[in-house]
């Protein structure tokens, strides 16, 4: 079981709830799945951020484990990579991954990266799709801040805006003929396109005390789903983010009405190594 310290305020309450009751088992149920679409993602970014042999790294929003262990392995029995997550479903396994694969120098937290009381341990903060569900981000960056080293550095990916991303509006686009997808209340509010504003990013960062901000835009080719079939891609899509929200309690006829409008959307993106669509992110570095 991951060491627990769970906040006692109510910052990020409802993103605790969502990733411990729905996002955390859903991600679980497609964890290898998730873990082919976004690996080629998330080692670019760990090259990024100059990981290196002894170093010590808090993974943050490290999910079920693929990030904290692939970093594990790269600093090496003289380093040490922490995990740190708000969803115990995606911690336990985590932590089973770190067991089977004998990963002994990654260890895991279930904790809230805005509140929780870290020492100043690291030399590299690092995140891949973790960062941008925070209530008030600032705070967030500020306690993380005071996790690093003095000349420690922070990198992470995030998505750029969603129309830069056809993997995730194609077949929302679909979906909307036959269900409300609600947008965010803001642009700013916590979500997966949240940090998709350049100057909003280097605005949270300056405000949190990081210094020499880059945002580095990668154009990218998701094997969506991992590179699964059609009909379980389209499964995958219709499960997870805005589109498994806003298919909740709908009707079964509502239901397949989707999922036919979703699969003739990316019918033409079909290969033989599975749906392959675009997307966009930033790759983020900063130092302190």
């Amino acid at each position: 079981m991951p060491n627990t310290s769970r906040p006692q305020t109510p910052a990020n309450a409802e993103q605790i709830t969502y990733w411990n009751d729905v996002g955390g088992p859903k991600w679980v149920r497609y964890q290898a799945m998730l873990d082919r679409q976004l690996e080629a993602i998330g080692n670019r970014a760990i090259t990024a951020s100059k990981i290196h042999a002894g170093a010590n790294v808090l993974d943050v929003g490290c999910g079920c484990g693929s990030t904290t262990l692939e970093i594990a392995r790269r600093v090496g029995i003289s380093g040490r990579c922490v995990g740190l997550d708000i969803s115990r479903p995606m911690l336990e396994v985590a932590q089973e991954r770190a067991r089977d694969g004998v990963v002994g120098n990654a260890s895991f937290v279930e904790a809230d990266a805005q509140v929780h009381q870290f020492d100043p341990d690291f030399h590299i903060v690092f995140s891949r799709f973790g960062v941008m569900f925070f209530d008030d981000p600032v705070a967030a960056f500020t306690n993380l801040r005071r996790a690093l080293q003095p000349g420690g550095r922070l990198a992470f990916v995030c998505w750029q805006a969603l129309h830069r991303n056809p993997w995730m509006s194609v077949p929302m686009m679909a979906a909307f003929q036959h269900v409300k997808i609600e947008p965010p209340a803001s642009q700013d509010a916590p979500g997966p396109f949240a940090f998709a504003d350049v100057a909003r990013v280097e605005g949270i960062l300056a405000s949190a005390g990081f210094h020499a901000a880059a945002l580095t835009g990668v154009d990218v080719e998701l094997a969506i789903g991992g590179g699964a079939d059609i009909d379980d891609t389209v499964a995958f899509l219709m499960d997870m983010g805005p589109l498994g929200r806003a298919l909740a309690g709908e009707s079964a006829d509502i239901r397949a009405a989707v999922t036919r409008d979703v699969k003739s959307s990316i019918a033409s993106y079909t290969t033989g190594g599975g749906v392959r669509m675009s997307g966009a992110v930033w790759i983020v570095t900063a130092s302190v």
